[in-house]
């Protein structure tokens, strides 16, 4: 398999579009992977409409982004760079919100659902760190995070929160502007990519001559329709993922492996 894999790419500059699996070897857990319980996540309708939804989703990412932010990039995503420096791989679009493919050393990525280290607020459009937030937060909730931590641990979730069964004492922030509403600058269920964001990765995407897909299940459409694009250009299709994905019908090639095996095997086959 690894060498079917190596004789489509080889040669091509290729785009590689990866999910939470390529992530999961740096304890992020993903949504869909064979072993991951269900997920429930926050739609943006959610978010907007709810005071309580969001109150309950602000004290999670409290406690979660910090995690987030400790990851470190593993095998997966340190192959991938080395492969963009042997001129290998020619983009990354990343499903993908926790900037592991940046902390690795990858230089040319779209983070297509946004990032867990900006907030933005909806109504004036200021951003700022999620680090200047969570001091903000720590003043209006003070113990908080210690306290939970103490009485049930924390257990991680995707998006850079945490499970946590009761929020009704958390205190939520506004902006400091306007008094607007806050929203981290991530793209939530029920929202739209912004459209300069998917013009820019359907030209990464046709500037190419394969696509190499690590870790997504291509379940929501933001992904797959990069997939139906290179398809309908006639390009060689490489999906790495363990278990099904809606993409498998337009694979050239389907492995049932993990990311960072297939892409060091990968990086192994460079000359020099």
């Amino acid at each position: 398999m690894i060498d079917r894999i190596r004789e489509l790419l080889g040669g091509r500059r290729v785009c590689v579009l990866t999910g939470a699996g390529i992530s999961t070897d740096s304890g992020i857990p993903d949504y869909r992977g064979p072993d991951s319980p269900p997920r429930n996540p926050m739609t943006y309708q959610q978010f907007v409409g709810d005071a309580a939804f969001r109150r309950h989703y602000w004290a999670r990412n409290h406690l979660g982004w910090r995690y987030m932010d400790a990851a470190r990039p593993n095998a997966g995503h340190r192959a991938l760079s080395r492969l963009e420096r042997a001129g290998v791989v020619h983009g990354v679009i990343t499903q993908n919100v926790d900037l592991l493919h940046t902390k690795a050393g990858s230089r040319r990525v779209i983070d297509l659902h946004g990032s867990y280290a900006q907030v933005r607020c909806l109504d004036c459009g200021h951003r700022i760190s999620r680090m200047t937030l969570a001091e903000r937060l720590d003043a209006a909730n003070p113990g908080f995070a210690d306290s939970v931590a103490a009485a049930t641990g924390v257990e991680i979730a995707p998006d850079a929160d945490a499970v946590v069964e009761s929020t009704e004492h958390f205190h939520m922030v506004d902006c400091d502007r306007c008094g607007g509403m806050l929203k981290p600058d991530i793209v939530y269920f029920g929202e739209s990519v912004p459209k300069p964001r998917v013009a820019a990765a359907f030209e990464m995407v046709t500037g190419c001559d394969a696509l190499l897909v690590v870790g997504s299940s291509l379940t929501v459409m933001s992904g797959l329709r990069f997939v139906r694009r290179a398809a309908r250009d006639g390009m060689p299709i490489v999906i790495v993922n363990r278990g099904a994905t809606r993409g498998d019908e337009l694979a050239t090639v389907k492995a049932e492996l993990g990311s960072s095996e297939v892409l060091e095997e990968l990086v192994a086959a460079l000359p020099g």
